[in-house]
């Protein structure tokens, strides 16, 4: 076991067996079983060193949107944090300039796979992958695109998925993993907002501020998720974990803009709110990309039974330099330069903290949440 791994506590022996057979029945895994306003100038980034390893303390790192063409020091980066896991959130690759092709997507990740900094944090720190419209092949594609299948098995061959996995028998690529923290657990639910995803409601008014793109459409025969999916997503924060981690490749809780989010489909997101709530699950947030900006965000409502904050770490390469749009639950300015992101649970200290560092893994931004915040009052 190399370093790294060695510093994760994993489940071992019945505990383990409990935790993967509950995992494999409902189609995740245990991991370590597989290989407001305009922005304001943010205060001077602080450096961030990563603390001492210790019962009680998981620290999840997130990325997405990496260009396998540009260079990649977010790998290092994140690496040196020295995360017990890390997310891939989507838009690992990008290949879904026209015409797309299965020789395409494959170049797009073999090139990734070549990259030294990415064989390193592969290697050593257990990982999630979930795709976004580029490597699903399409921008901003959603169900029926043709070579939705072609751009599964490339997903399945690249991120090396067990021919036992039970991805390789259902449609899309969602998927769970339980980590240890000590002895508490974090649940990683990773979403697929491709495979199953409805039309969007094309805008009326292209380009203009907050309809950028498209419009919010309550149609209720309209899914985010699909059937089959919603109903692994309820049986998966019914499992028993002090902490989940939602993993949602396109923003959640965001408002303020006409991109792609769940806020397209309106009824869809509060469904969503309602399972959470249902649930009972304690300590959810959300981690998103897609938008090649970095933010906090926080949700209260009666859909809740506490707030639901997210973090968006979307800036492995690209990055929009010029974004300025509301942020009406917005915790603070976006991050505008490459970045990358850390979830930290530390449940002697009864915290959860949300980290976005720049490549010199210096803060940009960061919000800390009493763990007791994080469950039904």
């Amino acid at each position: 076991m190399n370093t790294s791994c060695s510093r994760r506590r994993l489940l071992t022996g019945g505990t383990r067996r409990v935790f993967a057979a509950a995992a494999a029945a409902l189609g995740g895994s245990v991991a370590g079983s597989m290989s407001a306003c305009s922005p304001v100038a943010p205060a001077p980034p602080v450096s961030s060193a990563p603390p001492p390893a210790r019962p009680g303390l998981l620290r999840v790192g997130v990325t997405s949107c990496a260009d396998q063409n540009e260079p990649q020091p977010v790998w290092d980066a994140a690496l040196a944090m020295r995360p017990d896991f890390f997310i891939f959130a989507g838009d690992n690759v990008y290949a879904s300039d026209p015409p797309a092709t299965q020789a395409r997507l494959r170049a797009a990740y073999d090139a990734l796979g070549a990259k030294p900094g990415f064989q390193r944090l592969r290697q050593a720190v257990p990982h999630l992958a979930v795709w976004d419209d580029h490597d699903y092949g399409l921008n901003d594609g959603g169900a029926g695109w043709a070579l939705a299948q072609v751009a599964k098995d490339e997903f399945l061959r690249f991120w090396r998925v067990s021919e036992t996995d039970p991805r390789r028998t259902r449609a899309g690529v969602y998927h769970a993993q339980m980590v240890a923290a000590g002895e508490q657990r974090v649940q990683v639910i990773g979403l697929d907002t491709r495979w199953f995803r409805s039309p969007l409601k094309p805008t009326d008014q292209r380009g203009a501020s907050g309809r950028e793109r498209y419009l919010p459409d309550p149609d209720p025969a309209k899914t985010m998720l699909g059937a089959a999916q919603w109903r692994w997503l309820e049986e998966r924060l019914a499992t028993p974990a002090d902490a989940h981690v939602i993993v949602s490749s396109i923003q959640c809780v965001t408002e303020g803009h006409g991109w792609e989010r769940w806020g397209n489909l309106p009824l869809e997101r509060e469904r969503l709110f309602r399972t959470i709530r249902a649930s009972g699950a304690r300590g959810v947030v959300v981690v998103s990309g897609d938008r090649h900006i970095g933010g906090i965000y926080r949700h209260a409502g009666p859909e809740l039974n506490y707030p639901l904050w997210e973090m968006t770490s979307s800036g492995a390469t690209k990055i929009w330099s010029t974004a300025n749009e509301p942020g009406p639950n917005r915790v603070g300015p976006l991050v505008t330069v490459n970045h990358h992101g850390i979830v930290s649970v530390d449940f002697a200290a009864g915290e959860l903290k949300l980290s976005l560092l720049d490549l010199d893994n210096r803060v940009l931004q960061e919000q800390s949440i009493a763990l007791a915040q994080l469950r039904a009052g």
